[in-house]
């Protein structure tokens, strides 16, 4: 057997094209429709034996990555570690490019290459549909980083469909906040909202559906038609508790953007270009506005977590 001693796994941030989020459940999550859409904004995770498990994170944010088992990398080699039981130890080296704490599923991103990383490592040879369901255990938006592409998510996301939509490519600007936003924290000033909206009873919203006219859009790969049919639901509570993104949302659309929103929870914000030269137009006339910490140009959709390297 050839025996594997390191091995890197590439993995995209997620962009949720349409964000419906229904009432709390009984366990505290909500009920979810969303589309999501993987982007050229990739981390780096390299899986190599070890005596005992344990993580290393450098770049973008790595202050703020827990380096315990509340790492969701950790938590996914533990998982995986369930069906592997006879598993060694393993070390984890994270290199980030996708912002902490952003809306754009970093750390679920991260998981999922975590999962694809040991897999491999392990001469596991799970097939994908069972590192799906792994994946889905671990958390919401894992197994959509396995995935890639554009798919659509159901339950607390981890249900995926792929989008039956030709192979646009649809170019992004993403801008940056100069601060977080905690995921949890924004759902529960949704749930705030709602209450408040619907007065001391509480207002019980409609289970989510998926929006029909995105879905066309994405069928017919007409950029504009996508940007007039972005929505989230959690993007006022998460203008609520970071109002500086109505700035950097108005700014975007201002400059030409074709549809402009608030990415997941946030505090990304992500603007729909007409093509790769609008986006670097905007990308530019955005970093100059000082509405943002900083600006990236990706485009999507593409492939989930994926091998570039196996040392042997």
């Amino acid at each position: 057997m050839t025996i594997v001693t390191g091995v890197t796994v590439r993995v995209p941030a997620k962009l949720n094209l349409q964000l419906a989020v229904g009432p709390p459940r009984a366990d505290g999550y909500h009920d979810l429709v969303t589309v999501f859409h993987a982007v050229s904004l990739f981390d780096e995770i390299t899986a190599e034996p070890a005596g005992r498990d344990g993580i290393t994170v450098s770049g973008e944010g790595a202050d703020r990555v827990p380096a315990d088992q509340d790492n969701l990398a950790l938590r996914a080699v533990t998982a995986l570690r369930a069906v592997a039981p006879s598993a060694p130890g393993v070390h984890i080296t994270i290199a980030k490019r996708i912002p902490v704490a952003a809306g754009l599923a970093g750390g679920s991103g991260d998981a999922a290459a975590a999962l694809v990383a040991c897999n491999e490592l392990w001469n596991g040879r799970l097939g994908q549909p069972q590192l799906l369901e792994i994946a889905a255990r671990v958390g919401s938006d894992v197994a959509f980083a396995l995935l890639g592409g554009t798919a659509v998510g159901r339950g607390r996301g981890e249900r995926l469909t792929p989008a039956l939509a030709p192979a646009t490519q649809y170019h992004w600007v993403l801008a940056f906040a100069d601060g977080h936003l905690s995921t949890p924290e924004v759902y529960a000033a949704l749930d705030r909202q709602r209450v408040r909206a619907g007065g001391r009873g509480g207002e019980v919203p409609a289970e989510p559906e998926l929006d029909a006219a995105l879905m066309s859009a994405l069928r017919s790969g007409d950029a504009r038609l996508l940007g007039r049919t972005l929505s989230n639901d959690l993007q006022p509570a998460a203008l609520s508790l970071f109002p500086a993104l109505r700035k950097t949302l108005a700014a975007g659309l201002e400059l030409g953007a074709l549809g402009a929103l608030v990415s997941g929870s946030g505090p990304t914000c992500m603007f729909l270009a007409a093509s790769a030269d609008r986006a670097l137009d905007l990308a530019a006339s955005l970093s100059g506005a000082g509405v943002c910490r900083s600006v990236a140009r990706v485009s999507g959709p593409v492939p989930g977590a994926a091998i570039v390297s196996a040392a042997r």
